[in-house]
């Protein structure tokens, strides 16, 4: 077993193109969620579509610019590369492991695949090493196989879900929940993306939009206890309404689909609707209001990890 750091990875290879690599691990679902930037949106692409080929440990994968979120499930899970033989390469995630507080990915590759997991993925920010078997894993390039073991920091993912911070006359609850993550410098949690969801606009008690905000962290071990803390006191300090909600959610995937995320957008509902969906969806709120700013909490969490979908009326396509 070889073993370098992204800077000897660098040394051995030149600079290549990896931005950023981070995993976060839900042990509950048995699932992984790693997000991967680079500096090409060609390379990203190429990678997404030669894993999802390759099958191994990915469960499903999308890409947004230049940045890569794959959905894998934990443990080991060969991959086949299929029509990628030899002849053209390809790419895939062969297993995902818990060690401790760090994380272990297994990657293969051939051909010019090989020199995205072997040359450029370990040289990311968030990886701490490569694992290369032999040094022939090393030699990367023409129709070799490489194989690679990378060991990164272990993050849990957060969503939070924030509404009615706002009112008629003054104030946005998008800007205030984009403020809040952005002024995070929390050590050990990382702000992923935010998300607007669309609410029902019928909504009789409203601002204008009726649009919740969600916030996506990857969270160390230890330190959700701190996030959830500046949240609440960021929010309620600068929200001008009395009704703000904030909602959580600790885990990559819900265990089923919440009717909630529909009658959401839809439907008028109650402060008492959303807590016992949120109870039975393993959702809590953090706010100190209780009141009616927790319906489209709950809601910007259900909607927080969904497409483009979130912020449209409930059925538009785009």
């Amino acid at each position: 077993m070889i073993s370098l750091t992204p800077d000897e990875v660098r040394a051995r290879f030149g600079p290549l193109f990896s931005m950023k690599y981070l995993v976060m691990v839900d042990q509950k679902s048995g699932l992984a969620e790693i997000r991967e930037h680079c500096r090409a949106r060609g390379t990203i692409e190429w990678d997404a579509a030669n894993r999802v080929r390759a099958g191994g440990a990915i469960q499903s994968c999308h890409v947004e610019g230049t940045t890569m979120t794959m959905l894998a499930r934990l443990g080991a899970s060969p991959a086949k590369f299929g029509a990628a033989g030899r002849e053209i390469g390809g790419q895939a995630l062969e297993g995902v492991e818990v060690d401790g507080d760090k994380v272990v990915t297994t990657w293969s590759g051939i051909a010019g695949a090989g020199v995205g997991v072997a040359a450029c993925l370990p040289q990311a920010p968030g990886v701490i090493r490569a694992e290369y078997p032999s040094e022939d894993d090393l030699r990367i390039g023409g129709a070799r196989v490489c194989r690679v073991r990378i060991v990164s920091p272990l993050y849990e993912k957060v969503t939070i879900g924030i509404d009615d911070t706002d009112t008629r006359e003054e104030g946005a609850t998008w800007v205030l929940a984009l403020k809040c993550a952005e002024a995070c410098t929390l050590e050990g949690v990382e702000y992923l993306d935010m998300r607007l969801v669309q609410l029902n606009p019928a909504v009789p008690k409203k601002t204008t939009n009726c649009v919740g905000s969600a916030l996506n962290f990857a969270v160390r071990p230890g330190r959700v206890d701190a996030l959830l803390e500046y949240v609440r006191d960021f929010v309620e300090s600068q929200a001008v309404s009395d009704d703000a909600g904030i909602a959580v959610y600790r885990g990559i995937a819900f265990a089923e689909e919440s009717p909630y995320a529909k009658r959401v957008k839809t439907e008028l509902l109650t402060v008492d609707e959303a807590e016992a969906e949120a109870a039975r969806m393993g959702v809590r709120f953090i706010d100190s209001n209780a009141r009616k700013g927790r319906i489209g909490a709950l809601g910007a969490v259900l909607w927080g990890n969904k497409g483009v979908e979130a912020a449209g009326l409930y059925g538009e396509t785009f």
